[in-house]
């Protein structure tokens, strides 16, 4: 990768999500072996590298996924989003600037709606969505550029009554990890490199992570949670 001319603050580049998570988790150590605490990585990117940061935790993982609602004909403007847990967040001022019917809302909710479930039933089958309430959520991503998505999850995550909500990236760009200072609980951007230019740059290796790798990585964590012992300490392969 040819590194642009302009960088001021250097930051290590992560040779994969996987590097990212194991030296996010080091910034997390404070919540090991502690009780209540899940964390929640943000399909599909974030689970690569939520699920280092739960082994060493020695704490769950599962997805929190969200669906943000696309304001009609101008859908890269978010008039609210869905999660996990049949949650809804609007943004009502916007809604009532732009005069967006509640059919329109409700439309774009359904469509979303029908994705939302096809990733919860691929990543999770059968298992339910877990309790967060009264726990220490600690929400994964592998970078912060705008926070539109992680701003949404937060805001979801909110109406399930955690006790803690933790946001925690690998990268993120400096003004947007302070500006979710007053969202969260505590934020932790391991680096925060200025000129940020896009999450994607700070990675060697920054493919897309497949639906397969989520839900294998899903699976072993679970396995490793439930019976530490019995499981050897690699990674899935992929």
């Amino acid at each position: 990768m040819v590194w642009p001319p302009l960088l001021t603050i250097m930051a290590h580049q992560y040779r994969d999500r996987a590097e990212a998570g194991e030296m996010l988790a080091r910034t997390l150590g404070h919540y090991a072996n502690q009780p209540g605490v899940l964390v929640l990585a943000l399909p599909r990117g974030g689970v690569p590298v939520a699920y280092p940061v739960a082994l060493a935790l020695n704490a769950p993982l599962d997805v929190f996924i969200v669906r943000k609602l696309g304001v009609p004909g101008h859908e890269e403007l978010a008039m609210g989003a869905i999660a996990t847990g049949r949650v809804r967040v609007l943004n009502e001022d916007l809604i009532k600037r732009l005069g967006i019917s509640a059919k329109a809302v409700d439309l774009a909710t359904i469509s979303e709606k029908a994705e939302l479930e096809r990733r919860e039933a691929l990543f999770r089958g059968d298992n339910p969505p877990p309790d967060i309430a009264d726990q220490t959520v600690i929400l994964v991503d592998d970078g912060l550029a705008t926070g539109s998505t992680m701003r949404a999850a937060v805001q979801a995550l909110r109406k399930q009554n955690p006790a803690r909500i933790v946001v925690a990236v690998p990268i993120g760009a400096p003004e947007t990890c302070d500006e979710f200072r007053a969202e969260a609980d505590e934020v932790i951007c391991a680096q925060t490199p200025e000129p940020f230019f896009a999450v994607g740059m700070w990675y060697c290796d920054f493919a897309q992570t497949t639906d397969r790798e989520v839900h294998e990585l899903l699976e072993e964590a679970g396995r490793r949670y439930a019976n530490p012992q019995a499981v050897e300490q690699h990674a899935p392969s992929h």
